[in-house]
């Protein structure tokens, strides 16, 4: 792992004073996005076959995503909202009819979790901060990742930003190795294969996604 000490210039408060923190999951806050998956294919009048022959994932898989056994990644949502011809924010947080938004450090926005793909284990939870505005193209987010031992790389089109507002973040960028700290930012093509996780129990970013 790449260790970065080099001395900090940002104020990272006055970002979480901007973004808030993550509220506790309730039925109020969350999205539920396998019922929006569900209604979206349904509405497209598309089986989950052939979802899974758009995507590549088992059919098995998209069931349990659609009953909420399972919660995608984001990574697994931009793949369904291409193949169901959907507008990736569509399914993180909902579609808005703003031609922009504020938001401030206390205001309840869309909460969602990600688990693994046998729906064991949380592997992060995110808040959309932007929810409202329509047409949007691209995904700003607060992310909560866990301490994960284990994890399949993502692969996805589009492009993302990340930056550390706490914690240590392990990212691995096709085969090279990052340790990020408070205050440091990585930007990447989502094509090319990454794992994101916490070096310890948790850490938190900013997450920016555009979804191409």
């Amino acid at each position: 792992m790449e260790s970065k000490n080099h001395k900090l210039f940002t104020n990272v408060d006055f970002l979480e004073d901007l973004t808030g923190e993550i509220p506790k999951l309730s039925d109020t806050e969350t999205v539920d996005i396998g019922k929006k998956i569900r209604d979206i294919r349904n509405e497209k009048q598309r089986t989950l076959e052939e979802v899974a022959n758009r995507t590549g994932f088992d059919v098995q898989l998209l069931s349990r995503i659609e009953k909420a056994e399972v919660q995608p990644t984001l990574g697994v949502i931009i793949k369904l909202s291409k193949a169901l011809d959907s507008a990736f924010g569509n399914l993180v947080s909902g579609t808005g009819d703003k031609p922009y938004s504020i938001t401030r450090r206390h205001e309840n926005k869309a909460v969602t979790a990600s688990t693994s793909s046998i729906g064991e284990r949380r592997t992060y939870t995110r808040k959309s901060l932007a929810p409202e505005v329509k047409g949007r193209h691209m995904e700003p987010l607060i992310v909560e990742l866990e301490n994960i031992s284990v994890q399949e790389p993502q692969i996805h089109e589009g492009e993302e930003s990340i930056y550390v507002l706490d914690g240590v973040v392990c990212l691995k960028i096709g085969n090279d190795d990052f340790e990020l700290n408070p205050g440091d930012n990585a930007y990447y093509p989502s094509a090319i294969p990454h794992i994101i996780g916490a070096k310890g129990e948790r850490a938190t970013i900013l997450a920016v996604m555009y979804a191409g």
